[in-house]
């Protein structure tokens, strides 16, 4: 069975039918963030007290809500937090409300947290391969072209995250590759020429950091 998570940025995509049934046939758990739209807001409203819980500085609930071509219900999680309006702003709501329409099994809060790994696997190794490694613009309007170069850029990125996961401290895992150029990559050295033998000099305080990185690699070759 397949998992994965659809997500809707304030502007952008939002859960609909389509997206639903689809998950549903191909046997995918999902997690969508939804519109609150007027039949939303119709079925929050409906939910009691009782199916409120609190949660971090609000409160989070359960309830089920379908769609036109839905073609069938689907669990709606739901979190309510206090909200003061802006001065000169004619909403008078005195509470947000987040949510997100799923098939998954656990609980709210399990839910949510899973939910929110979107921002750290997915919407952040997407900017960086965007901006990090110049897949923002493709260089060309042949269709082919770009996709050879996009998967150029795809390998590039691979192989950088290869590098830092297999190589490095767990301390350099959460870098992008702008810190890794900066850090690694500029680093200032000299390759010399002597007794047959290649030899890359560097500063004394980065010795350990190249010597661990070029044992790490050789181990991984050997394996």
């Amino acid at each position: 069975m397949a998992l994965g998570y659809f997500y809707s940025p304030d502007n952008g995509g939002e859960l609909n039918s389509w997206s639903h049934n689809y998950c549903q046939d191909n046997g995918i758990k999902y997690a969508i963030g939804g519109d609150l739209d007027q039949a939303v807001k119709k079925v929050i409203a409906a939910m009691k007290d009782e199916e409120w819980r609190p949660y971090r500085n609000g409160f989070i609930g359960d309830t089920v809500h379908c769609m036109n071509e839905t073609k069938e219900a689907f669990r709606l999680v739901v979190i309510r937090r206090p909200f003061q309006g802006h001065l000169f702003s004619d909403e008078e709501s005195t509470e947000r409300y987040t949510i997100i329409a799923t098939n998954r099994g656990e609980s709210a809060e399990e839910l949510i947290k899973w939910y929110n790994q979107r921002g750290e696997c997915s919407e952040n190794r997407i900017k960086e391969l965007k901006i990090g490694f110049g897949m923002e613009r493709m260089p060309c309007g042949q269709f082919e072209a770009n996709a050879v170069f996009f998967r150029i850029g795809v390998l590039a990125y691979n192989i950088g995250r290869l590098l830092i996961l297999l190589t490095m401290d767990e301390s350099w895992h959460r870098h992008q590759v702008q810190t890794l150029r900066w850090k690694l990559y500029g680093t200032a050295g000299k390759i010399v020429f002597h007794g047959r033998s290649v030899y890359l000099k560097v500063s004394r305080s980065l010795q350990k950091l190249f010597s661990r990185v070029r044992l790490r690699s050789w181990e991984f070759t050997e394996t």
